[in-house]
């Protein structure tokens, strides 16, 4: 039987901080006999004493586990490589709300213990599919596991917003968001849009800025198909998906959004207060939340 575990160790390299978390992470491995591997673009900056220095193509190989240091943002792009495989991703927060994220900075050793003595669990997070036509003819195709949104390049966008084949309303707005339930808590957030539990399994559409009376967000089936077409002859739009990918989108563009075939996992670590936490205690904690006077249920 093969006993050998392999772990990804990435980071954000322009973070001084996460740059040494990286480096603690991986002597703490090595030490417990954990092969450490870290990508090649990301060698030179980190320093890899003791770890294999692998390019992406093979990062992810009989891999166990990719451990993220940085923000959503950086663990945004480390999905990017682990959703094909199905490897999970454990995210350290070094950013501001870090909500992908599993642990703090201050809880790293006890995350990588956690992690050596294999006390975690794997969630999957619902994606979506994202496919922009002109005429019929594809103009992009991507994917994303936070949202998909619409926007205005100069000029306010004239759209019109369809839910399974059926328009549902016209809006001058500076842009229209499809997000999952792990991006409610992301760009959709800031749009006014519903949080969303992560177990929960549908779409979210969440109108922006939109000059209307109607222009409530809404949350669908994950069966739904989502629909965006930008009226001809008015202004171009923008797609972006995760705030990573960009596609320029003209007028008479449809953008598509369904549920993803493949779902991005996610560890979770167990039995410590600080980390495993319930969403409740996530959203408090990420949003400073008050709690003061709470009680809780009284047990007779």
């Amino acid at each position: 039987m093969n006993t050998k575990r392999t772990v990804l160790v990435t980071a954000h390299t322009g973070r001084e901080a996460a740059v040494e978390s990286a480096r603690l992470v991986m002597d703490r491995l090595v030490a417990a006999g954990v092969e450490v591997r870290v990508l090649d673009d990301e060698a030179e900056e980190i320093g890899c004493p003791g770890a294999d220095v692998v390019p992406e193509g093979s990062a992810l190989k009989d891999a166990e586990l990719i451990i993220v240091l940085g923000g959503d943002g950086t663990l945004l792009r480390a999905a990017e490589l682990a959703r094909p495989s199905g490897v999970p991703l454990l995210g350290v927060n070094l950013g501001h709300v870090g909500f992908l994220a599993e642990a703090e900075v201050e809880d790293l050793t006890t995350a990588v213990d956690l992690v050596v003595d294999r006390r975690y669990e794997v969630e999957e997070r619902m994606t979506i599919e994202v496919v922009a036509r002109v005429n019929g003819s594809v103009l992009a195709r991507t994917w994303a596991l936070n949202e998909a949104s619409v926007e205005k390049v100069d000029r306010m966008l004239e759209l019109v917003a369809e839910i399974d084949g059926r328009p549902l309303s016209r809006w001058g707005c500076d842009g229209v968001i499809c997000a999952t339930p792990t991006g409610s808590t992301a760009y959709a957030f800031s749009a006014g849009g519903p949080v969303v539990w992560p177990e929960v399994e549908a779409l979210l559409l969440v109108p922006n800025s939109a000059h209307a009376l109607f222009a409530r967000p809404l949350v669908v089936s994950p069966r739904s198909t989502l629909a965006v077409e930008i009226v001809p002859a008015t202004s171009p739009a923008v797609l972006w998906c995760d705030g990573r990918r960009r596609f320029d989108i003209p007028p008479g563009a449809r953008v598509e959004v369904r549920r993803g075939d493949l779902p991005v996992r996610l560890a979770r670590l167990l039995g410590v207060e600080t980390t495993g936490a319930p969403f409740t205690d996530r959203l408090v904690a990420k949003f400073a939340l008050p709690v003061q006077g709470w009680r809780g249920r009284v047990r007779s």
